[in-house]
C-alpha cells in the first residue's frame, strides 16, 4: 500500500527527512519549498515551489493528492504555515508532525537579550547599540531602518530591497554554515558591538561561539508562537513516528 507525505520543507531537516524517505518502498515524499529564494537547493523525492493559497487551498491540495500524513519542517520563524498546516489537517483529518529543531539556549559567558520581535529589538538598539551584524534574514529588516545612527552590516543570502534605506550599512552576501574562526575574524574586522539574529536552533551558531569569545552582546528574536500538535525534534524520531 502506497502512501504519500508532504514536507513543508526549507530547513536542514526537511531535506534530510526528504532524503531518510527517498526509496522506500511504497513512500511517495513532496517537499514543498515557498520560493523565496533564487536556486533551492533540490530535496531527494518530488518537489514543489510556490504557496498554497491559504488554509482553503491547502486543504485541497490534501485532499486532492491524497497526502497520508504532513511533516511541518519548516524554519522556526514561518509561524503563517505553521498556523495554515494545522488548521488544514485538522479539516481534512491529515496527521501533522511538526519537526523542529530545538532552540538555542544561552550559556556561560553569554550577553543575550531576548526580544520578541524586530520592533523590540530596534528599540534596545536605538540606545545601545552602534556597530551591529543584523542577520534576521532580507524579509525582515523593516524595523532596523530607522536606526540612521547605528551602523549596520546586512548578512543576507541575497541582496535586501530595503538596503539603500539604511543610513549607514554594508550588505555582505553570503550563505551558511560559517566557521567561528571566520565569524570571529568578521566580526573584529568591522568592530560589532552587537549581533542580532534569530533564535532559528540547532548546533550552536558559529557567530554566537564568536560572540561569546569576544563578549559581544546578542539581540536574540526569540521564536512566534505555534499551534499545538506533535512535536520531534530529530529526523530519526519524524521517521519513527511515520513507521520506519
Amino acid at each position: 500500500m502506497s502512501r504519500s507525505i508532504l514536507i513543508l520543507g526549507g530547513t536542514h531537516e526537511a531535506y534530510d527527512l526528504a532524503k531518510g524517505l527517498s526509496g522506500r518502498a511504497g513512500i511517495h515524499a513532496i517537499t514543498s519549498l515557498a520560493g523565496r529564494t533564487d536556486n533551492p537547493r533540490l530535496p531527494s523525492g518530488e518537489m514543489r515551489i510556490g504557496g498554497f493559497g491559504g488554509i482553503p487551498g491547502l486543504s485541497a491540495y490534501l485532499r486532492d493528492t491524497k497526502i497520508d500524513a504532513v511533516v511541518d519542517a519548516t524554519h522556526p520563524f514561518a509561524a503563517r504555515m505553521g498556523w495554515n498546516a494545522a488548521r488544514a489537517c485538522a479539516e481534512t483529518s491529515t496527521p501533522l508532525l511538526r519537526l523542529e529543531r530545538p532552540a538555542w539556549q544561552p550559556g556561560p559567558g553569554d550577553c543575550w537579550h531576548g526580544m520578541i520581535d524586530g520592533q523590540q529589538a530596534a528599540q534596545w538598539l536605538n540606545t545601545h547599540g552602534k556597530r551591529v551584524l543584523l542577520a534576521v534574514g532580507r524579509q525582515d529588516l523593516d524595523a532596523f531602518v530607522d536606526l540612521d545612527h547605528v551602523w549596520f552590516l546586512i548578512r543576507s543570502v541575497q541582496a535586501p530591497e530595503r538596503f539603500k534605506d539604511f543610513a549607514q550599512a554594508e550588505i555582505l552576501l553570503a550563505r551558511g554554515p560559517f566557521a567561528p574562526s571566520d565569524e570571529h575574524d568578521l566580526l573584529v574586522k568591522h568592530r560589532i558591538d552587537t549581533i542580532v539574529c534569530k533564535n532559528s536552533g540547532g548546533i550552536t551558531d558559529a557567530k554566537l561561539l564568536a560572540a561569546r569569545q569576544l563578549g559581544l552582546s546578542v539581540v536574540m528574536l526569540e521564536r512566534p508562537h505555534r499551534p499545538q500538535s506533535a512535536v520531534v525534534h530529530h529526523v530519526d524520531a519524524a521517521l519513527k513516528w511515520l513507521g520506519f
